[in-house]
């Protein structure tokens, strides 16, 4: 074993929460069990207290209260001695709990007894403290491993290698692997596999490979698990041809069918995709609801393979649950294919899978963006008829179609009925509803939400700053604008490129070039990254102030960075700039490239 010195093995012993005291004295009369009660029956004294009935009775009692006085009652008697299968199904039951100082007082006790730990109990008690996320405990713990009688395994180092893989501690995970080949004991397919996984999880998938040739050198044949983990890998990170021929080197199984077919979708590549499906068919590995989902979800926006899709799923005999229901009516929602969602919704009831609150938010969201009180509104009143309860998200999607139909009061009613429905509002909700009321020139209204917001515990995110400077610019109410502005970095939120458009555009508007100048060189240096929208404005702003050559520096410095690609109102901008203030022989310069771009200028509305 290996350890840096100055690192304390020393595990800290709390009072546990399920109190209990075991006495290592034996009683002076034998007595036994009465196995109707917890506690011992001194007049029954037939027969002994067997292992068997002991561990019998553990591991029937689902209370983990009786369970433990069961256990004490036993050890502070003299009718049975704990053994370490009993002290290891105890263990459990409490790591179970989450009872970790009992499972801590329990290994104490073993090691005053004299009862030698042996593999599965020291399993048990790092899969107690994996549990509860303490995968560092665990790690003291295993180095203190001889102190109870117990020697390192593979498998113990597999379960902790394990236990910091489900917490992410990469850095710890490869000197614990350094020392279980130090210690003399060749890794299995087990070690191998958390490795890979830890290798992935870290979007290290060249290594992952490595790995995988090491395996075979040390004639440790990977398995599917193996293989599918980096597949899966490579799909995420779009490596989906690098993928597919690592699976051809063995026998897929279906989730790495799904893996590939997943990563195809992700790149529009439906119709490798649908070929795939065939050749896992062909192949006689049945496509599961994961499969079918994935490739509903793509189609959704594509009715009429969705449907024929659909349909075969159903002819093959899988019929659908209702995430994969979800999945495909979320993406008819998205592409504003209503009806047939609506129709699918149907469906899916006919089948026997009813909607819940996911099928209904996506339906109501659906008619929010489409405008459609009279079909949200329906789908509203048909999810309280099937008593299920709206969310969050329902709740939001009724205000925004409230909202764009002008219905405030109506909207305002419903975020203060979320609180008495135990569905308290959240930032998006205020930020939809803000949204709303600048958008039609409420915003009065809009600022005194965002005093509600506050006292709902929400805080305004640059969003819902961004919503109320739009409102206040479009109305120019320049002052409270700018007031809003210190507001907000007063409070630590920083400007993101819409705050800046916003601003820019609402005080170009307004013929105030000075403060536009004065934003951009703040945008600049405070570093945030401009979009398309901002340089076409930076660049009007400078040519308009007769400032061409710095518009011209900036134009081919960012440019030239990669940070931005002029498009036509870019080149327009700056053509009819350098025509007024400079000469045509340079404007001439940047037509030629604005043609080898493939675009035509056009003289902007009120450069003229």
């Amino acid at each position: 074993m290996y350890l840096k010195k100055g690192c304390s093995l020393l595990l800290k012993v709390h009072k546990p929460t399920v109190p209990f005291v075991l006495n290592t004295n034996p009683a002076v009369n034998p007595s036994y069990v009465n196995e109707k009660s917890d506690q011992i029956d001194e007049t029954q004294q037939k027969t002994p207290v067997h292992e068997s009935q002991v561990i019998s009775r553990l591991r029937q009692e689902p209370n983990i209260v009786s369970a433990l006085s069961y256990f004490k009652s036993i050890a502070n008697s003299n009718a049975f001695k704990h053994t370490a299968l009993t002290y290891q199904i105890m263990i459990d039951k409490l790591g179970q709990s989450s009872e970790i100082d009992g499972v801590q007082y329990l290994l104490q006790q073993m090691k005053l007894e004299g009862v030698s730990c042996d593999e599965d109990v020291f399993i048990s008690v790092i899969s107690s403290y994996r549990r509860v996320g303490l995968a560092e405990q665990a790690l003291k713990m295993f180095y203190r491993i001889r102190e109870f009688g117990c020697k390192p395994s593979v498998k113990i180092y597999n379960h902790i290698l394990d236990a910091l893989l489900s917490e992410n501690r990469f850095g710890m995970i490869n000197p614990i692997y350094s020392n279980m080949k130090r210690d003399g004991m060749e890794p299995n397919v087990f070690t191998y596999n958390i490795l890979l996984k830890a290798l992935c999880k870290n979007n290290r998938v060249d290594g992952a490979c490595k790995l995988l040739v090491e395996m075979a050198n040390k004639g440790c044949s990977p398995d599917v698990v193996s293989y599918t983990t980096i597949v899966s890998s490579m799909c995420k990170l779009g490596k989906v041809e690098e993928a597919w021929k690592l699976a051809c080197r063995f026998e897929p199984i279906v989730s790495v069918y799904n893996a590939l077919i997943n990563g195809l979708c992700k790149e529009r590549k439906l119709e490798e995709a649908f070929q795939l499906l065939g050749e896992m068919m062909n192949r006689g590995i049945d496509p599961n609801v994961i499969t079918y989902s994935t490739i509903g979800y793509v189609l959704g926006g594509r009715l009429y393979e969705a449907r024929d899709f659909w349909n075969r799923m159903i002819r093959e005999g899988f019929m659908p649950n209702v995430v994969a229901y979800n999945t495909l009516i979320h993406g008819l929602c998205t592409s504003g294919n209503m009806d047939e969602a609506v129709y699918v919704s149907h469906q899916m009831e006919e089948n026997g899978s009813s909607p819940n609150v996911t099928t209904y938010s996506a339906l109501i969201d659906g008619y929010a963006k489409a405008g459609n009180l009279v079909g949200a509104s329906e789908t509203w009143n048909r999810m309280i008829r099937n008593r299920c309860h709206p969310n969050v998200v329902a709740y939001t999607s009724m205000v925004g179609v409230l909202c764009v139909n002008s219905m405030f009061n109506q909207a305002h009613s419903l975020i203060e009925n979320m609180a008495m429905d135990n569905c308290p509002p959240n930032t998006v909700t205020f930020n939809t509803f803000i949204k709303g009321l600048c958008g039609c020139g409420r915003v009065e209204w809009a600022m005194e939400v965002l005093d509600q917001m506050k006292q709902h515990g929400c805080s305004p995110n640059i969003t819902t700053y961004n919503e109320l400077l739009d409102g206040l610019l479009q109305g120019n109410r320049l002052k409270e604008a700018f007031d809003l502005v210190k507001e907000i970095e007063e409070r630590g939120i920083e400007l993101n490129a819409v705050s800046y458009n916003t601003i820019l555009h609402g005080v170009c508007r307004a013929g105030m070039k000075e403060e536009a100048f004065k934003f951009v060189g703040k945008m600049l240096v405070g570093g945030t990254k401009p979009d398309a929208v901002t340089f076409n404005m930076i660049i009007y702003a400078y040519c308009k102030q007769g400032k061409v050559k710095t518009a011209i520096e900036l134009f081919d410095r960012f440019r030239a960075s990669g940070e931005w690609c002029p498009d036509i109102i870019s080149y327009t901008n700056l053509l009819w700039g350098i025509c007024n203030w400079i000469d045509i022989e340079e404007a001439l310069i940047y037509l030629q490239r604005c043609y080898m771009k493939g675009s035509a200028p056009t003289l902007p509305h009120g450069m003229c």
